[in-house]
């Protein structure tokens, strides 16, 4: 009876410490598609679309605003609706640490959108429980329900897909595969 005791606290004891440390097991690093959550610095991320946007079309020319000029006949617009939710117990930042690969590892980084675009992805700092978008604002009730991160891709890129999103970066950083 001591010995399974003894193996009993053993087994506990090696669970207890096994739940030590700064990792959570639980964290999502790698998304396989858009909807995904995936955590990084304490703040859960999530890519709520992507897409291609055409400065032609009424909704996308809301979007692109601000944006004229800056496209070639070579290149593309292509946006990400991100939203972000902070489940930790203090105040975070969300992360503007941004870029896409593809295939080749070409990688891409946004492209600033004015401060004054109700649908840009600009955090401040985000209270406990709290989703970046706010409620309540023209990026969180719009059809897509997130903040618009804006990149410009060269037409080629279309042909080394699927491209990656990378949230962060080195070793730490989550990744989201973007449907295209």
């Amino acid at each position: 009876m001591r010995g399974v005791r003894r193996l009993a606290l053993a087994v506990i004891a090696a669970l207890a410490l096994a739940g030590c440390g700064t990792g959570n097991p639980d964290f999502v690093k790698e998304a396989e598609t858009e909807g995904v959550y995936v955590d990084f610095d304490n703040l859960t991320y999530q890519v709520q679309m992507s897409r291609y946007l055409n400065p032609a079309d009424t909704e996308d020319r809301e979007y692109l605003q601000g944006m004229s000029g800056l496209q070639t006949d070579k290149e593309i617009w292509f946006g990400i609706w991100m939203r972000v939710k902070n489940y930790s117990d203090q105040s975070e930042t969300p992360s503007t640490d941004f870029s896409i690969t593809d295939t080749l590892d070409h990688r891409f980084t946004p492209v600033q959108l004015p401060a004054t675009s109700v649908f840009a992805y600009h955090p401040g700092p985000l209270g406990h429980a709290n989703v970046y978008p706010p409620p309540d604002t023209a990026a969180a009730s719009g059809p897509i329900q997130g903040s618009l991160v804006l990149f410009k891709l060269p037409e080629s890129a279309i042909a080394n897909r699927p491209l990656v999103l990378h949230i962060g970066t080195g070793a730490d950083e989550a990744t989201v595969s973007l449907d295209l």
